[in-house]
């Protein structure tokens, strides 16, 4: 079975700091912490991340609509509050309509793959993540789903939020986790 990379929580707690930290010289540091925040907490791709509208977001539900490629299933997903909070100040500050994407560049469109692809790196580097194969946008992704199986998710509540169409998809994900290792040397312990 193929190894996945994936951010461990305190890694990413470091790259959000790292954007927290921005709040001082850069004007797009709200943008960028809600983009990572929504990507990870619904396990969404690059390419996705540019395909949510204001629209998608249910403020007073604190849900967000996901639409999802490769063959994916659309779904929708509870943020978090921290999240949500962050959201409200974000739709404020920028005066985002209904019918605008959610997240845009400097020039008013979706933004693009590329542009988070350049972010993830150079957050990744002020975060000090050593392993350069996390230094991903798509790492998110893996992130929560790893996250999610290793806090007693099953595999068909896993498969149905970050969207696998095929649960055959979603097994990597429960590889031997840190948590079922714990399990299984508190088992040995007993016997």
């Amino acid at each position: 079975m193929k190894e996945i990379k994936y951010f461990t929580q305190e890694e990413l707690r470091r790259i959000f700091r790292c954007i927290e930290g921005k709040k001082e010289t850069s004007k797009y540091w709200l943008r960028n912490l809600c983009i990572f925040r929504v990507a990870y907490r619904c396990g969404l791709r690059a390419s996705e991340i540019g395909l949510i509208k204001r629209s998608d977001y249910n403020s007073r539900t604190g849900e967000i609509y996901c639409r999802r490629l490769k063959g994916s299933l659309n779904n929708t997903i509870r943020l978090d509050k921290q999240t949500i909070k962050l959201l409200v100040e974000y739709t404020k500050q920028y005066k985002i309509k209904d019918t605008d994407a959610l997240f845009s560049s400097q020039e008013n469109r979706p933004i693009s793959r590329q542009m988070l692809d350049r972010l993830i790196k150079e957050y990744c580097r002020e975060a000090r993540i050593p392993d350069k194969n996390k230094w991903h946008f798509h790492t998110l992704k893996h992130s929560i789903a790893v996250h999610l199986a290793e806090s007693g998710l099953d595999i068909k509540e896993v498969q149905y939020y970050i969207g696998h169409k095929n649960v055959n998809n979603t097994f990597i994900y429960f590889q031997f986790t840190t948590t079922q290792q714990c399990e299984m040397y508190k088992k040995l312990e007993k016997s």
